[in-house]
């Protein structure tokens, strides 16, 4: 008995010491109001994870494969196996395959994806994915708010309608992360079409401190209309070196120099993380 009780306590001592350091570990990551905005290198691909000032955290898309839980497990804290929100902006494979890494390695409390329609087995896959993670899950639509508490919020400003026909791309999820005075602007894989349509809807409301390029840089994207609008301090190509696209396309590159907006780039810098504190954005 005299044993049993000794290992008993034993254990009882050690999980004591991990609840402290995980308890200690949550109070060292005080984010004192601050917004974390991380776009992730996950090669030919878009991932894109918010730490708000709440601590509610998002995945936007997950990149082609699981290089994404890589990228993950260096920007979230170790304890951490839960996501808030995870948005899927549409069915390529740059975008969802990741996903269903991240499905099977954390908890995720709601689903937001465009209502476009994939025919890919990939995107067969992840909508099983979705089925066994029974989520809340929702279908994306412009006026949508998603609220990251203390003032932080996602606006979705596309599609306006529901698509499930239309090409990919087109009908992609267009969002804007907003804190205070600052904002992201993030155009999934948009065409130069809708960033048109969406200068006659928004105008000048589309100004935001940083824009990741549309489609990974592509020539039918960013156009100088919509990026002159949205007119931000930084503009980030979300790529893979040596992809087969030729993103970023040069026509692209040549729009960004012409209106004098530096670009970053996944490929040559790696993960790429931005804070904002609501007043300002800076680049870690």
């Amino acid at each position: 008995m005299r044993k049993s009780t000794k290992i008993t306590g034993t254990t009882l001592l050690a999980l004591l010491v991990v609840i402290i350091i995980i308890a200690c570990a949550t109070w060292a990551e005080d984010r004192r109001g601050l917004l974390t905005v991380s776009f992730l290198n996950v090669g030919q691909g878009d991932a894109i994870f918010i730490d708000s000032p709440s601590g509610r955290q998002v995945l936007i898309d997950g990149g082609p494969d699981a290089s994404v839980l890589r990228e993950l497990s260096r920007t979230m804290p170790w304890y951490d196996r839960s996501i808030d929100v995870m948005i899927g902006t549409h069915p390529d494979l740059d975008h969802i395959g990741g996903l269903m890494d991240v499905l099977d390695r954390y908890r995720i409390g709601t689903i937001i994806q465009s209502s476009v329609l994939g025919s890919t087995p990939a995107w067969k896959t992840f909508e099983k994915e979705i089925e066994a993670e029974k989520a809340q899950v929702l279908i994306a639509g412009r006026g949508q708010v998603i609220d990251l508490g203390r003032g932080a919020y996602i606006e979705i400003l596309f599609p306006d309608r529901t698509v499930p026909r239309i090409e990919t791309n087109v009908g992609c999820v267009v969002a804007r992360v907003v804190y205070g005075e600052t904002s992201f602007m993030l155009p999934c894989d948009t065409t130069d079409e809708i960033e048109k349509y969406l200068v006659r809807l928004d105008g000048p409301k589309l100004k935001s401190d940083v824009l990741k390029a549309a489609h990974h840089g592509s020539k039918t994207s960013s156009s100088p209309i919509f990026v002159g609008l949205v007119d931000p301090a930084y503009a980030i190509f979300s790529r893979g070196c040596n992809n087969s696209y030729g993103h970023p396309h040069q026509q692209t590159i040549e729009t960004f120099a012409r209106l004098g907006i530096p670009t970053l780039d996944t490929c040559t810098e790696g993960t790429i993380i931005f804070i904002s504190d609501g007043e300002r954005i800076v680049r870690k």
